[in-house]
């Protein structure tokens, strides 16, 4: 309530949860756009909800949480984008989904909408699609410019994106990417939509992310019916949470490396998330843990296989230990002399706009700046062994604190509170306490409608009458 107090605001929504809400008019959003700009609090949201626009900030000295929401005057609303820019892609997002304008916006080009979509704004006042105009990507001025598209299909199991680069010979001048190739049409999907197909779409919003997605919404259920899962489920959904954190981070640092081309640790980083991958088909039955958290608790316990092999904190320590000093030596695999004059004339001109930073400016051409640094280059396998040696220390205490974490061990799940797995509850109106939270058309919940395990729901089905409407599939 701290963070809601400086604001100016009017009506209160005693029944949102688990954070406060409250109705600003122009002087209070004006306030939290300042307090954005300044640094003092931070944009954790904004979206829209016809006919209002809602923003949610966050103090992170106090761990207050407050949503704002603005009633737009003739479908449009002051630009948070103007005084703080990361706020522009969401404001272009509720403009192609609703039809709502934030006046003043620094970039008002379309950004979910990519011209296919057979209407326009299909949350707000829909009507029919115009021809779509070309793209404008932003403009870079210079001499020896030249653009390269890459996307949006790609050579691999990737989601789209497009990406244009603007270069000078091998200096990228501007990357500027678009995306929303893979929009689902996920909010519409789940407008009048049974509890359980709602949690099922929110897990597939992304696949290796499931994990995450179902259980914000879990959550996000949880807290409006105002239940709580049981204790064992909650550590549950912790081990599978760091399971999908784990896979998902070696599989990012090893594409980072792959990107740099360094293939080896690619490789290696595709083994132990693989091996990771594979803890959680034994634990959960399914490899991405897709369905296993569902709003009141969990759909299945941890089986006595996954266990065992859940526990990656020993095997995970000594490959990586064993195999840091090889990762580690990379520096005296054999390169050729292009490689080794690109690397020089690199590392020369950090190392001179390092020492001219106040000139503004590179003081000498690539070659005289790979001769100023020749004699360091000279030196590096003797400075490498002092720095390699370092970073294997470090690498060692790292591993020492994850063997002593209980996030992925199976001390998490034995040794914690044994007993059931998910509330049990009717949801009988149920329903006008989430119309508090989400403001749905239509209502999402009946007095018939079961939320966890063990009871029978009456649901809508993704092939019933009326679920294709034209807008059902696009958000």
């Amino acid at each position: 309530m701290a963070l809601l107090g400086r604001f100016t605001h009017r009506k209160m929504h005693e029944s949102h949860r688990p954070w406060p809400r409250a109705d600003v008019a122009d002087e209070g959003w004006q306030q939290a756009i300042e307090a954005l700009a300044k640094g003092k609090c931070t944009l954790l949201g904004l979206w829209g909800d016809a006919p209002q626009v809602q923003m949610a900030l966050l103090d992170e000295a106090a761990g207050n949480v407050v949503v704002l929401s603005y009633t737009c005057k003739a479908g449009k609303y002051p630009s948070v984008a103007a005084r703080h820019p990361p706020a522009v892609r969401f404001e272009r997002a509720i403009y192609d989904l609703f039809g709502l304008q934030a006046v003043g916006s620094p970039d008002t080009r379309a950004w979910l909408d990519l011209g296919f979509w057979n209407v326009a704004h299909p949350l707000g006042k829909s009507r029919p699609a115009k021809k779509p105009e070309p793209y404008e990507f932003l403009p870079v001025a210079g001499d020896g410019l030249h653009q390269i598209p890459v996307g949006p299909v790609h050579a691999g199991i990737i989601e789209p994106g497009h990406f244009r680069f603007t270069a000078n010979g091998e200096h990228v001048v501007r990357l500027e990417q678009r995306l929303g190739w893979v929009h689902k049409g996920i909010e519409s999907l789940m407008d009048g939509a049974a509890l359980e197909d709602a949690a099922k779409l929110a897990s597939r919003t992304s696949g290796d992310s499931t994990v995450a997605y179902a259980f914000a919404f879990a959550q996000a259920a949880e807290a409006a019916l105002q239940v709580k899962a049981p204790p064992r489920a909650i550590y549950l959904r912790a081990l599978m949470a760091e399971l999908e954190r784990l896979a998902n981070h070696f599989g990012d640092v090893g594409a980072i490396c792959n990107d740099a081309s360094f293939s080896l640790m690619h490789a290696q980083c595709g083994i132990l998330r693989e091996r990771t991958l594979r803890a959680a088909a034994a634990s959960f039955g399914h490899r991405l843990m897709m369905d296993v958290i569902v709003p009141g608790g969990v759909a299945c316990d941890i089986a006595l296989e996954g266990i065992v092999q859940v526990d990656l904190h020993n095997s995970l320590q000594c490959d990586i230990t064993c195999d840091a000093a090889r990762h580690d030596d990379v520096h005296h695999q054999a390169v050729t002399e292009r490689s080794r004059g690109r690397a020089q004339c690199t590392l020369a001109q950090d190392a001179a706009l390092r020492m001219h930073e106040g000139k503004r400016g590179v003081v000498a051409d690539g070659a005289d700046i790979a001769e100023m640094i020749g004699e360091p280059l000279q030196l590096r396998h003797q400075r490498a062994q002092i720095d390699c040696a370092w970073r294997r220390l470090y690498l060692q205490g790292r591993l020492r604190g994850l063997g002593e974490s209980e996030c992925i061990s199976n001390r998490a799940v034995t040794g914690r509170p044994r007993g059931k797995l998910c509330c049990i509850f009717k949801c009988r109106a149920v329903h006008q306490r989430l119309d508090a939270l989400v403001h749905p058309a239509k209502t999402l919940l009946e007095p018939h409608h079961m939320l966890a395990i063990g009871g029978e729901a009456e649901m809508t089905r993704l092939d019933d009458p009326g679920v294709d409407w034209p807008d059902r599939d696009l958000m």
